[in-house]
């Protein structure tokens, strides 16, 4: 993966745009004394070059009634299946999050229920039969005291 310099400008723009996806142009260009057509041309280039990638609306799971938040390592029979499980496991709308990792399990991934039943159910009837999952580990999460973005900073490094 290449990585790119960002500039005073470029951090800046990150910045604003992390802690408000929706801030309109014009304010940020406001802020740091240029046209909202500069940051317009800057944000067209950061997605260009991948920095990045895309906007989305964050919704809060627990308020729509997802009050369980799991971490489930899977161990896999064959690590040369991986392509094949990953496959099956975005057919799965629970989980949000997917990660090749080091260690003693394959993958860890994330997901969210709307109870014990759920989890059961995914859990037993969905994940663990899918073909070259070996065995799982679950963790569940009690609190998610820290959540945030890659910090951006304005400093010049």
């Amino acid at each position: 993966m290449e990585h790119y310099k960002l500039d005073k400008l470029d951090k800046f723009i990150l910045s604003e745009l992390i802690n408000d996806a929706r801030k309109p142009y014009l304010e940020i260009a406001r802020q740091c004394g240029v046209s909202g057509a500069a940051i317009h041309q800057r944000v067209k280039r950061l997605e260009e070059m991948g920095v990045i990638e895309g906007s989305s609306t964050l919704i809060k799971p627990a308020s729509i009634g997802y009050t369980i938040c799991a971490f489930m390592f899977l161990n896999l029979t064959e690590n040369n299946k991986y392509s094949e499980v990953i496959a099956a496991l975005e057919k799965v709308p629970e989980i949000v999050e997917c990660h090749f990792i080091t260690g003693r399990s394959a993958l860890l991934i994330k997901l969210y229920f709307e109870d014990n039943a759920h989890f059961m159910e995914v859990a037993l009837n969905t994940i663990q039969k899918i073909p070259f999952v070996q065995s799982t580990e679950t963790m569940v999460s009690l609190d998610e005291p820290l959540k945030r973005q890659i910090s951006i900073h304005h400093k010049e490094q």
